[in-house]
């Protein structure tokens, strides 16, 4: 079984937004939101020797998810593959875990009352396909693969050259998105860019959302069963007129 890990190199990286585009293109993500994120980490330096370096971020599939037992519907669940996924259909829209994650790399879909995040282009790995930000980077800054494949890139860049996680003496969850490139580079963007703390949404808050949905739904159904019997007798009287 894989494990999959992905490895950026901040040397290469040029913010070109290729990435994001890409993963907005192929999940159809809503205006102002997105699942991957390309920041710029400031400049450094003294003239005329400056250094600047850009911050790609998205979940980070971490070895020690807090954001699962954070989810109170068992939405958000990880895989044997290391993947954290969200199971849509049971999602409540309650926050919880975007609260949780201190990465900031979820979001809760308006539109849908779902949340989101990347998830490795899960649907194309079954495909057999990399993730789409992978192959659209026109500066190769993004590689992905098994960590436990000993021949692999990922795991020659993490284990051999030193690729770095972005933790924190607060947050050591074991983040699988790895950063390689000058050590400059790396420490500008983990100073600039640390994991936040966790925070807990309120039990309230949590199930006065689902609360509402459950509300919406007996609505809904209350009005379509009042809807067929009003049909049904409409129809019934129809046929005793005619009969």
């Amino acid at each position: 079984m894989p494990r999959y890990a992905m490895v950026i190199d901040e040397e290469r990286c040029v913010g070109c937004q290729s990435c994001t585009v890409a993963c907005k293109s192929e999940w159809d993500i809503p205006v102002g939101s997105a699942r991957t994120h390309v920041r710029p980490a400031g400049v450094k330096g003294d003239y005329p020797i400056f250094i600047s370096t850009f911050y790609v971020s998205q979940c980070n599939h971490c070895d020690h998810p807090i954001c699962v037992p954070a989810c109170p519907s068992g939405a958000t669940y990880q895989d044997r593959n290391g993947i954290v996924r969200v199971n849509k259909e049971l999602c409540i829209g309650c926050g919880s875990c975007v609260a949780a994650c201190p990465y900031g790399a979820r979001y809760v879909d308006a539109e849908k009352g779902v949340v989101d995040k990347c998830d490795f282009c899960a649907a194309r790995l079954e495909d057999g396909l990399q993730p789409a930000c992978t192959l659209t980077c026109p500066a190769n800054a993004k590689t992905f693969g098994d960590l436990e494949d000993t021949s692999g890139a990922v795991f020659n860049m993490v284990y051999r050259r030193g690729a770095q996680r972005t933790q924190s003496a607060e947050v050591k969850i074991g983040p699988n998105v790895y950063y390689i490139g000058k050590p400059e580079h790396v420490a500008m963007a983990a100073e600039m860019f640390p994991p936040g703390q966790p925070r807990t949404v309120a039990a309230g808050k949590v199930w006065s959302s689902f609360a509402k949905k459950v509300v919406y739904l007996a609505v809904g159904t209350t009005f379509l069963g009042q809807a067929v019997a009003f049909f049904h007798q409409l129809a019934t009287g129809e046929k005793q007129f005619d009969e």
